[in-house]
């Protein structure tokens, strides 16, 4: 499993019955659906770039990442962002994910461009 950020843990230390509750529905909600943990990460990853949550983006990217999910995979969240939720919040998208996934493989180049 990825590192919890230090602020989380924080939180967690300070407000454990919360911290709980709060784990606690989001495993009933994944567990409700039929969607996989890649999906449902790619899922939520797309939501915290609609809201602009650089710190949820971080934490779905390197989750999508645990559950299989391939890098290009998660710049086409971005990519499909772009009409939906204009160009700049988009773009900060894909540079919220390169945070992570440029940490986890230096100097990787972005998606491949398809041909033909």
């Amino acid at each position: 499993m990825s590192k919890i950020p230090t602020f989380f843990e924080e939180f967690r230390r300070s407000y454990p019955k919360v911290a709980q509750s709060y784990e606690q529905l989001g495993d009933a909600c994944r567990s409700e659906g039929p969607l996989d943990a890649r999906t449902s990460e790619l899922v939520k990853l797309g939501i915290a770039l609609g809201i602009g949550a650089e710190g949820s983006a971080h934490s779905h990217v390197r989750r999508a990442l645990e559950a299989g999910a391939k890098p290009e995979e998660l710049e086409h969240v971005a990519l499909l962002a772009i009409t939906t939720l204009g160009f700049a919040r988009a773009m900060a998208g894909l540079a919220w994910i390169r945070d992570v996934t440029r940490d986890k493989s230096k100097g990787r180049r972005g998606i491949s461009r398809r041909r033909g």
